[in-house]
Formats: structure tokens, C-alpha cells, sequence
């Protein structure tokens, strides 16, 4: 059962890093596309008829730089659980792969707030002097990614240490 679960995650990952470059190829594309996106779902006062395309294109490649850690990480998190549902359980790679993705999921949550704050500076250029904001946001989704992130880290080293335990019983046998 475990293996099977290992499989599916490794498929899933695989899945999700052939859908994040679509999509961001998509909304390079389709920039109005990410426009609407953006006035929807950013809670933020911008006077959205006021940016122009040149803005968008600067926040989908702001937007494309952090996803990249994430995007990274998920890279990482496919190759360990790959390693896991061959049966490869204790395994100094699939140690490195989970701390490598702990290490991008944490500087994704830390990212977060600069991603956010560009997000507002660059789209509220066009606003008249004194209008212009920058904003930061750090609340518990970025809490909970870089707590997620230190959990993975710790998990990734104690499989160091069931590959040294590992390795001490095989001599035994």
C-alpha cells in the first residue's frame, strides 16, 4: 500500500510539473487572462484600469520567478517518492531529494511577502504621486509552508539515520 501511495504522489508531482509551465505559457499568452485573474483574487486597492500591459507582464514574470521554488521543490519531492515506490526506502538520494524540497518549500513561504509586496509596487506604478503602495503580506498559509518545510527537513534527516541504521544491520547479517 505504501508503495502504491509513493506511485501516486510521484504521478502526481509529475503531473503538476507539466501543468505549471502550460499554464504560465498560457497566461504569458492570454495576459488579459491574468489581468482578471489578478484583479479578482488580489485584495488590493489598485486602480486596475490604470495598469498597463507592460505591468502585467512584469507581474507574470514576478510571479513566475516565485512559483519557480515551488516548481523546484515539487521537482525534488517527485524524485524521492519515485525512489519510494521502487521499494528504495532508506536511501542517502531520497534524504538529499526531501531536504532540497524542504529547503525550496521554506524560502517559497519566505518568499511570499516579497512576491506579494513586488506584486503592489509594480501594479500600482500608474497611480498618481502618493497613491503609490507597496504592501506586504505574511499570514498563516506562509506560516504553515515554511512549518511544513522544517517538518520535511526533520523527516529527511531521520532517514539518514534509518540508512545508517540500515547499513549497521546489513553488516550484522
Amino acid at each position: 500500500m505504501t508503495r502504491t501511495l509513493a506511485s501516486l504522489i510521484h504521478w502526481i508531482c509529475t503531473a503538476w510539473l507539466l501543468v505549471l509551465p502550460a499554464a504560465a505559457l498560457y497566461y504569458l499568452v492570454n495576459i488579459d487572462s491574468l489581468a482578471a485573474l489578478a484583479s479578482t483574487n488580489l485584495a488590493l486597492p489598485i486602480q486596475w484600469f490604470t495598469v498597463g500591459s507592460g505591468q502585467w507582464y512584469a507581474l507574470w514574470g514576478v510571479t513566475v520567478l516565485y512559483l519557480s521554488f515551488g516548481y523546484a521543490g515539487v521537482w525534488y519531492l517527485r524524485k524521492a517518492f519515485r525512489s519510494f515506490a521502487l521499494g528504495n526506502w532508506f536511501d542517502a538520494e531520497n534524504s538529499r531529494s526531501l531536504r532540497r524540497f524542504a529547503t525550496l518549500l521554506i524560502l517559497q513561504g519566505a518568499a511570499k511577502p516579497i512576491h506579494f509586496g513586488l506584486a503592489s509596487v509594480i501594479l500600482s506604478l500608474n497611480h498618481p504621486a502618493g497613491e503609490r503602495m507597496l504592501s506586504i503580506s505574511f499570514g498563516s498559509n506562509e506560516l504553515i509552508l515554511v512549518i511544513s518545510g522544517i517538518v520535511f527537513w526533520v523527516l529527511a534527516d531521520l532517514l539518514v539515520e534509518g540508512t545508517k541504521a540500515d547499513a549497521e544491520n546489513r553488516q550484522f547479517v
